[in-house]
């Protein structure tokens, strides 16, 4: 722990569980060591922010919410304008909410814009949390140039990447739309060294790896108690996040796969899209929920069923969980990816995802002993990168 003198952090992010849960017991690390911590932050998300004892500074957002996932569109573009247009329109609310109280350090989750905007306003350090991988040298070649490549000669592109480019010069940061979404001063990657593509390639100089920073999240999600009727039955946990989870299909597979196994319980998070009633007859062996206390039935767990978030697939390899991915959007096929590559999953397309699929993919895992000392490697590796109190090292550091 460093020495820092209590100092007032601001801290930005908009109104996604992905996106504020990774960086959460950082926050309180912080407040326990006695800073000040204002937490730029929409309704939606207050009250989970106000729990950490930072004070959450409300402001309002027009992203789509996680509640209607599919105003998001269809096409690149659709995911990238809404953020350009927030970004807008929060500036100046956030501008008026600090005014007269400028924090001493700006931290920001990726996707809060006006974070380093108002950090260069206000001449005080601003740091990136990234909740998911970030870019290494040669990313822009390898990766951003062919995946952007017809967006930028599209006329809808050009104007959104020259809108862009002109929001920042206006606020002196200059016209470079990639860099500024991409290369941050200073950056914490909240994710482990291991699921990271390139890791090699990344400028250490810039990122820092400090890997899951989980801590005892019972006082706010509970725990989870194997029931009796459980026994010594392997456990499988089955979730696919808090945004894509309007999959009854999926579930029925999931408990078709296992229903008929004597020797497995399984524990099932439907998210609030699902009626529990579209899921016909529940097995004995399995249980619904909307929502579960995952690190805690992880700890318990032999498998584990996941969308491949950056969340859930670090708790998963914190755990040394094996698992099956089966991601839903963004970031979650790279991350399913890398889990198949560390050997520790099997990554299932959701469209190939049936029971007979689910669980021979499950099974075979459990199988392979090679699994079990890759999961326990990563496991081990991941408990030496820091976690939420390095973090919070790292953030005071640059309060000197």
């Amino acid at each position: 722990m460093t020495s820092a003198k209590p100092a007032h952090i601001a801290m930005f992010s908009i109104a996604a569980h992905g996106h504020v849960n990774p960086s959460i017991e950082v926050i309180r690390e912080l407040v326990a060591r006695g800073h000040r911590v204002s937490y730029a932050i929409p309704a939606a998300l207050a009250e989970k922010i106000a729990e950490t004892g930072a004070t959450p500074v409300i402001w309002t957002s027009t992203l789509p919410t996680e509640d209607d996932p599919e105003a998001w569109g269809t096409e690149l573009i659709d995911n990238l304008e809404p953020f350009l247009n927030d970004a807008v329109q929060a500036l100046p609310q956030l501008a008026a909410a600090f005014e007269g109280d400028e924090p001493d350090l700006v931290i920001h989750d990726i996707t809060a814009y006006p974070a380093p905007v108002l950090a260069h306003r206000w001449g005080v350090p601003a740091v990136s949390l990234s909740p998911n991988m970030v870019a290494w040298e040669g990313y822009e070649e390898e990766v951003a140039a062919p995946m952007f490549a017809e967006l930028k000669a599209s006329e809808r592109g050009q104007a959104y990447y020259a809108r862009f480019a002109a929001w920042l010069t206006e606020n002196g940061l200059g016209d470079q739309v990639d860099s500024f979404q991409a290369r941050p001063r200073r950056g914490l990657v909240l994710i482990p060294r291991a699921l990271q593509p390139n890791a090699d390639r990344v400028d250490e100089s810039v990122h820092t790896f400090v890997g899951a920073c989980q801590g005892d999240r019972a006082a706010t999600q509970g725990r989870w108690q194997r029931p009796e009727s459980a026994g010594g039955r392997k456990v499988l946990l089955v979730s696919l996040g808090s945004a894509f989870t309007k999959q009854p299909a999926f579930y029925r597979a999931c408990m078709d796969a296992f229903g008929d196994l004597s020797d497995w319980y399984v524990v099932l998070q439907i998210g609030k899209f699902t009626d529990e009633a579209d899921l016909g007859a529940i097995p004995a062996n399995v249980e619904v929920h909307r929502w579960v206390p995952q690190l805690d039935i992880l700890r318990q767990a032999d498998a584990f069923i996941t969308h491949a978030g950056a969340g859930g697939s670090q708790e998963g390899l914190a755990t040394g969980t094996p698992m099956v991915a089966v991601p839903q959007a963004v970031d979650q096929f790279a991350n399913a990816d890398m889990l198949a590559a560390l050997g520790v999953a099997r990554h299932v397309p959701m469209d190939r995802a049936d029971a007979t699929t689910l669980r021979e993919a499950v099974l075979g895992l459990l199988a392979d002993p090679e699994v079990a000392r890759r999961a326990e490697a990563v496991r081990a590796q991941m408990a030496t990168e820091g976690g939420t109190r390095r973090a919070a090292d790292l953030i005071e550091a640059e309060l000197s």
